[in-house]
């Protein structure tokens, strides 16, 4: 014979789901209202690309030819 659930074990897991459920709806909300808050892209434009400006970069720092006070630079 099985051994009766606990009501009040049963009750502490309904509370915890429902908490569960309450913060995703509240996590889906926050991520439509960013998308709502983003600009709107052309049709030819690639999200993952968008506002990087081609051509040469500058050279990271503490790299041979950075900031001229760095560790390897001038002065």
């Amino acid at each position: 014979m099985r051994p009766r659930p606990n009501p009040f074990e049963k009750r502490k897991k309904e509370i915890a789901r429902k908490e569960r459920q309450k913060k995703k709806a509240e996590r889906r909300d926050e991520r439509e209202r960013g998308k709502a808050d983003r600009p709107a892209l052309g049709p030819d434009e690639d999200p993952d690309i968008a506002g990087i400006v081609p051509g040469p970069q500058p050279p990271p720092e503490g790299e041979p030819g950075g900031e001229p006070g760095g560790p390897s630079g001038g002065a």
